[in-house]
């Protein structure tokens, strides 16, 4: 792959266990803040999946849509679009209702020094949500970041370890997910918690950011250690299926890949396919933030796309200079500052 043409094909190609999922939707699907780095993406994989499995369900994406390019895009692929700020009251009563939401609104970037606005986002919001779609289920998508830093012998938080967030942003998105729990618990919404953390794809993510840094010889943080990754499609593919899970109270689910991904090694298998020798500065602290996502690999099996052919991609991808995005993940914040 080395257009964005062959790279969306890719990540939006359903498999055939999402396929059979899907023929059993009832009603309609609803994403809410579908304008980010992953939700076109997975409403257009939504849409193929009710296609190949002959359903007529509708999927509706919901964003601010700053340009109209995406949304003729979205369009274009059968995806019905609403433009709405989620924050307006009265926008937010106006949309459509639906069985099946998909929750991706939220903010991280730019909290430090407007707090507020990112409380507003990650913590007010769901409760308007909920209320308003008391008679659908949820998937929420969360971040491993509600998780504090554990020894590496830990091997990941599982979604039994407590939450105890680092810096106000992860507080914000724990408080996202104590808002869902109580509306779920008082209209018994079904809803499932989805704690992501990371999702790449050629674009953007942090196994492209650590191959930049290679190629150009700059140096690489080792005090945040170890990272997980997981590919944009396959944690699209069980956001989806986990709308066939949902629960109440609801079900906390993390998601990503298998690996506790040390930096080092994986900055060193860049250098090896680049010809570059990797630069790296301080040493890793023994203490990082991972997650264990054993269950959902155990509900849906583990992710299609592997850490060595993610790594062959970027590489690929870099070389032919594939567009990237300048949204970077800060995966190295040990602070919770963003």
């Amino acid at each position: 792959m080395i257009t964005v043409e062959e790279l969306e094909k890719h990540l939006t190609r359903p498999s055939e266990e999402l396929v059979q999922e899907m023929a059993s939707l009832k009603g309609d699907l609803l994403i809410l803040g579908v304008g980010g780095k992953m939700g076109p993406t997975l409403a257009k994989l939504a849409k193929n999946a009710l296609q190949a499995a002959g359903r007529k369900n509708r999927v509706i994406g919901v964003s601010r849509f700053s340009t109209d390019k995406l949304r003729q895009h979205l369009e274009a692929q059968g995806v019905d679009t609403v433009s709405a700020d989620l924050m307006e009251e009265d926008q937010l009563r106006a949309l459509p209702q639906a069985d099946n939401i998909i929750f991706m609104a939220g903010r991280k970037f730019g909290t430090y020094g407007e707090e507020h606005q990112t409380w507003a986002m990650n913590a007010y919001l769901p409760g308007r949500v909920a209320e308003n779609y008391r008679n659908s289920r949820i998937v929420s998508f969360s971040t491993g970041n509600v998780y504090p830093l554990l020894p590496l012998a830990w091997g990941g938080a599982s979604e039994e370890q407590p939450a105890d967030p680092v810096g106000e942003y992860g507080q914000s998105c724990l408080g996202r997910e104590r808002v869902f729990q109580y509306f779920s618990r008082k209209h018994g919404i079904p809803m499932v918690l989805f704690r992501l953390n990371y999702a790449i794809d050629l674009r953007y993510g942090v196994l492209l950011e650590i191959a930049q840094a290679v190629q150009a010889e700059e140096a690489i943080d080792l005090r945040m250690g170890n990272v997980n990754v997981i590919w944009q499609g396959d944690a699209n593919e069980m956001a989806l299926r986990s709308l066939f899970h949902c629960e109440s109270p609801p079900r906390v689910l993390n998601v990503t890949g298998p690996e506790n991904i040390s930096v080092r090694w994986v900055a060193e298998e860049f250098g090896r396919k680049l010809g570059k020798k990797p630069v790296f500065v301080n040493e890793e602290e023994p203490r990082a933030l991972l997650s264990n996502a054993s269950c959902a690999h155990h509900l849906f099996g583990y992710p299609k796309v592997s850490l060595r052919q993610m790594i062959d991609w970027t590489v690929r991808w870099i070389e032919a200079g594939g567009v990237t995005l300048d949204r970077p993940t800060h995966f190295q914040e040990r602070e919770g500052v963003f």
